[in-house]
């Protein structure tokens, strides 16, 4: 598959996924971890992007504590393709230091940007929406892929989608209305049924040029703190620069720092794409992981259902046994020192969980 020797892979990897806890911990960050099949959720994104794009065009941003995990589990990405913060700082950082760096190489970059932990089913079609985003991002653009919403979520941002673009591509695009983070429930309903509106991907694709243009014009202070790093990326003091520039920065992300308030965006709906951002337990029984007759999904051990329906049960080994009677829409996570019971519905909430734990500086479970 052929495309721009001036386009470039970014995969973001430097977050801890606390709605995967008590699985994902900081040793074991979700993308590290093996959910779906026998590779990790990194490597599983680091081989979709292989079938377009060489690994020498496929960069990771990660945190300086989870490098070398990431290094050994995609040997073949160059060691200078890996670009670590000091520490986690939100996507908008994430983003310039990317797009910096890049820029710095190629000048006439374009660059695509991806979470590190998404399950895409439809590759072929992944591609073409790729191929097609690019030439879009060529023309100045900022673009984005689009879900098709199938559920009022209140996790997910949305993309209020405005008329066709008028140039002609191989796929529809259009301009985007507007972006609304978050919503509340109500709105996310209406939004999901009217029509009209797909869920923020977070996957986004753009030149180095015009994504640093917009952070100058939106967020000041980053891309002086960018323009400080750029002057230093051939010096030997850059790790340095790096570390004393970073940590005060602000935390954002690209989502409300840029792109709600940014110009000229489009997105691309993309129907069809099977697509899950494997963010919580729940989200597994979207990724269509075999399952029995009754709806329950077995990981990683050995478990005995009874009486039991739409239950996911993730043991820690073979010589743990978990067996569940009579209980519906559950999911039981044993880690080894730590098991989980929740209802679906609420699996979410266990971030709280994580959040009570680093009040309490309670590290043995983060």
């Amino acid at each position: 598959m052929t495309t721009s020797p001036h386009t470039y892979a970014v995969i973001m990897a430097g977050g801890g996924g606390t709605r995967l806890w008590p699985l994902s911990r900081r040793e074991t960050p979700k993308q590290a971890l093996k959910l779906i099949g026998k590779k990790t959720l990194f490597q599983t994104t680091v081989d979709r992007l292989k079938g377009f794009l060489p690994p020498e065009r496929i960069l990771v941003v990660t945190i300086a504590e989870q490098a070398e995990m990431l290094k050994a589990q995609a040997p073949e990405l160059p060691e200078e393709n890996f670009l670590l913060e000091p520490a986690p700082r939100g996507t908008a950082s994430v983003v310039g230091l990317a797009a910096t760096v890049l820029h710095h190489r190629d000048p006439e970059a374009v660059m695509a940007l991806f979470p590190a932990d998404h399950f895409i089913r439809n590759r072929d079609l992944f591609y073409h929406l790729l191929r097609t985003a690019v030439k879009v991002a060529e023309q100045g653009h900022l673009v984005t892929l689009g879900i098709t919403p199938t559920f009022p979520a209140t996790g997910y941002g949305y993309i209020q989608r405005g008329e066709r673009l008028p140039e002609s591509f191989d796929y529809p695009v259009y301009q985007v209305k507007r972006f609304k983070e978050k919503p509340q429930k109500e709105e996310a309903y209406e939004m999901s049924v009217r029509g009209g509106y797909s869920w923020n991907s977070g996957m986004f694709i753009w030149r180095t040029q015009v994504i640093l243009s917009e952070i100058e014009r939106q967020m000041p202070k980053l891309k002086s703190v960018l323009d400080e790093i750029s002057a230093a990326l051939a010096s030997p003091e850059l790790a340095s620069v790096i570390q004393t520039l970073w940590l005060p920065l602000a935390s954002e992300t690209i989502d409300y720092g840029i792109m709600e308030n940014a110009e000229k965006v489009a997105v691309l709906p993309a129907s069809g794409l099977d697509w899950s951002d494997v963010g919580s337990w729940d989200s597994l029984f979207d990724v269509v992981l075999p399952s029995d007759k009754q709806g329950n999904i077995f990981l990683n051990g050995e478990a005995i259902a009874e009486d039991t329906r739409n239950t996911l049960v993730y043991g820690e080994g073979e010589k743990r046994l978990i067996v569940t009677i009579g209980v519906d829409d559950l999911v039981i996570v044993d880690s080894g020192d730590v098991l989980l019971i929740a209802r679906r519905e609420q699996a979410q909430d266990v971030r709280k969980i994580v959040e009570k734990f680093k009040k309490e500086n309670r590290k043995d479970y983060l």
